[in-house]
């Protein structure tokens, strides 16, 4: 064994020994191994640098980014409902779900480009049953490489295989030839998910107790803003027709707060929209067939309707062709709710909420008050602001953040602008729908290389505003999982290079092949699905292809089942986060340890390897 071989076998194994206590974050493990690498000589600065410009690695950027575009236009949202109608709340049902939809999907898709497009569908849906996610990711990535066994283009080291076996004169696979074998993967691995789900995250509690900041929805639930919100149609002929805000005197007169203005784009389309997606303010002008949100009691409101000659609607209904049910301004992608805490130097205290500026400095509405354990939605404007008090404000996310940084007097409880990335676009859900089809169309279609189709999506979502802007699109990207794939990449160059692999699967061959065709078999079987949990699936299959095929041909038996074996062992490494780009995708947002993978991915990849050496021999005669 020489020099090298041992400085890639030793750090590998501290690598992994890291990766398994969870003590030092996975991304660091993975540049350290790098540097050692470098500094004794294994891998000269480009090879070990290789994975950063890896095509795998510059896709899993680019779909993180379409993930974030499905996610901020509440395309997820959208299809997980749907899910969630056919599945219900039952965990069982939503883990065959998810299964089975992800492995039809990545027959035809690659297993990373699957568990893309998926993976913001699975978090959404797993948060509309009150269930961690951590519960359903995994499952997700492992069925997407069993999907990916289903046709020939469904993982990399199908593709190795058949041109493997084109290459030696065998007759070519056909599109659907993986098809049996698939199956067999498909069932064994879902069956078995049911029983290894109880070693996955259990559900996590809502948080520590004592945390003042809450969503948006807690604040709507909290303070029964749906109680005191409704909305008037402004019609011909009213007296408020031509009229700003400020004139009209409407909180003076009738203690009503307009906190939005919906007017119609096209008398065609019926679509409404607020204007400039801003609040009202002093100086909005109302206008024939406008619709008002209106905070405040139903009895003035009543009494302001009729004074004006306004058509009282419904206040849980939806405008006419209102896209996805966006009925209520309070919490949108621009406008949101905060609380306010007043400081115990704070000038306001003492004041009326009508003397605090919030609407003249900041264009904040000011919807009601928290005093103790008691919520004052009505009359606020006349309130005396007191120490202790919460205030509730609603305005655009912009505005309460410029608040948060700017005002001396007030505490704006959490993080405004943290808060806006967490509501949806649903006005750009169908572009982000269209998006997403024509990704998987060139992914499964091959018009470009797969590269190129995850970024010319990456690229239309940031520019047809499904993402805002560049800054937003960095942020939806997981650097850890990145960096830990690029820096584990070149590991198996080290691994090859120093001929540490070429070692290990010639010993095993010579050392098995005495037993006959079946022990050559799972040796086989067995030592690819070593050498993928430590090097890509794609290297590991072009390292073992021919040998598989050299062994086969010795004994005069049919290359099939070994090329198959090649192929499947190296497709289903789940012991490991970066054995494959879906395990490494999931880790973060399904909040997994190294020591998930090794409790269900460990037990998984045993099992089928056990059934798959059982099946191939019955499948692919000898």
């Amino acid at each position: 064994m020489n020099g090298p071989m041992l400085v890639t076998l030793a750090t590998l194994a501290a690598a992994s020994a890291l990766f398994i206590s969870g003590k030092v974050r996975s991304d660091l493990v993975a540049v350290c191994a790098l540097i050692v690498l470098i500094l004794t000589g294994v891998l000269n600065p480009s090879e070990a640098l290789a994975g950063f410009s890896n095509s795998v690695v510059i896709m899993m950027i680019g779909l993180f980014v379409v993930g974030g575009g499905i996610f901020r236009t509440g395309l997820a949202k959208l299809v997980s409902r749907k899910l969630l109608k056919l599945a219900g709340t039952n965990e069982t049902r939503l883990l065959l779900m998810v299964m089975l939809a992800t492995a039809a999907i990545g027959a035809f898709v690659s297993n990373t480009g699957t568990v893309a497009v998926m993976m913001p569908i699975v978090v959404s849906l797993a948060h509309s049953a009150q269930t961690t996610p951590g519960r359903l990711l995994m499952p997700l990535a492992f069925a997407s490489s069993l999907g990916g066994m289903l046709t020939s283009i469904g993982t990399p080291p199908n593709l190795v295989i058949q041109e493997a076996l084109q290459g030696a004169g065998y007759g070519g696979l056909g599109f659907f030839s993986f098809t049996p074998t698939g199956l067999v993967c498909v069932v064994t691995g879902i069956l078995a998910m049911l029983f290894l789900r109880r070693f996955l995250p259990k559900n996590e509690g809502s948080g520590a107790s004592g945390n003042v900041r809450r969503s948006t929805g807690e604040l709507e639930s909290e303070y029964r803003l749906s109680e005191n919100l409704f909305r008037v149609r402004v019609g011909r002929g009213s007296p408020l027709l031509n009229k700003t805000l400020l004139e009209l005197s409407i909180p003076a007169s009738f203690q009503l707060n307009v906190i939005e203005i919906r007017r119609r784009i096209s008398a065609k389309n019926q679509i409404f929209k607020t204007i400039n997606q801003e609040v009202a303010g002093p100086d909005s002008v109302i206008q024939e067939e406008d619709i008002l949100y209106v905070h405040g009691s139903r009895e003035h409101g009543q009494e302001f309707a009729a004074q004006y000659g306004l058509a009282l609607l419904d206040s849980s209904g939806e405008e006419e062709g209102t896209l996805y049910g966006i009925a209520g301004p309070y919490a949108t992608s621009d406008m949101g709710l905060a609380e306010v805490m007043l400081t115990p130097n704070s000038r306001l205290i003492g004041k009326l909420v009508r003397e605090s500026g919030f609407r003249e400095k900041y264009r904040l509405n000011v919807l009601g008050i928290q005093r103790k354990d008691k919520h004052i939605l009505h009359n606020v404007k006349e309130e005396h602001m007191r120490f202790g008090d919460a205030l509730l404000v609603q305005g655009t996310w912009q505005d309460i953040a410029l608040m948060a940084s700017t005002a001396q007097e007030v505490i704006v409880v959490g993080q405004p602008l943290e808060e806006s990335r967490k509501m949806t676009m649903d006005n750009k859900a169908p572009i982000a729908a269209g998006i997403l089809l024509l990704l998987i169309v060139l992914l499964v279609t091959e018009l470009v290389p797969a590269v190129a189709a995850v970024m010319i999506a990456a690229v239309l979502t940031v520019a047809l505003g499904c993402i805002r802007g560049m800054e937003e699109a960095y942020r939806t990207i997981n650097w850890e999982s990145i960096v830990l794939i690029a820096g584990m990449i070149p590991m198996s160059t080290a691994i090859e290079k120093s001929g540490a692999a070429a070692l290990l699967s010639q010993g095993l061959v010579d050392s098995l092949g005495s037993y006959g065709p079946w022990a050559l078999l799972a040796g086989i079987y067995i030592t690819t699905s070593i050498l993928t949990m430590f090097i890509s699936n794609t290297a590991c299959a072009v390292l073992l292809a021919p040998i598989a095929l050299s062994a086969a041909t010795q004994y005069g038996a049919n290359p099939y089942s070994f090329l198959f074996a090649v192929s499947i062992a190296a497709s289903m490494c789940f012991a490991s986060p970066f054995s494959t780009p879906p395990n490494a995708l999931v880790m973060s947002a399904g909040r997994y340890r190294f020591s998930h993978y090794l409790k269900v991915g460990l037990p998984l990849q045993v099992l089928m390897a056990v059934v798959m050496i059982a099946v191939l021999p019955l499948i692919y005669p000898f």
